[in-house]
């Protein structure tokens, strides 16, 4: 099942970051190798569909994050 979230962070030195799902709930940290168009690197608050994989001892992570077109990034282009 897919979920949605928006990047709450992401640092490029370390290829780590953080989402928070829109339904609430835990903040989930995701890996560079998490996403499946690694060479574009996402900016905070831009919004993702992703996967849950339980990792280390029952950890959620999110995996196989995308990015979704959604109504804010139709209204950035409109805008540009």
């Amino acid at each position: 099942m897919t979920h949605y979230g928006k990047i709450k962070s992401y640092d490029s030195s370390q290829g780590a970051g953080t989402i928070t799902a829109e339904q609430g709930g835990d903040v989930l940290s995701f890996g560079k190798s998490d996403l499946r168009q690694q060479a574009q690197e996402p900016q905070v608050d831009q919004r993702f569909g992703y996967d849950t994989k339980q990792v280390d001892g029952g950890k959620t992570r999110a995996v196989n994050l995308h990015m979704n077109q959604g109504t804010s990034e139709k209204a950035a282009k409109q805008q540009a």
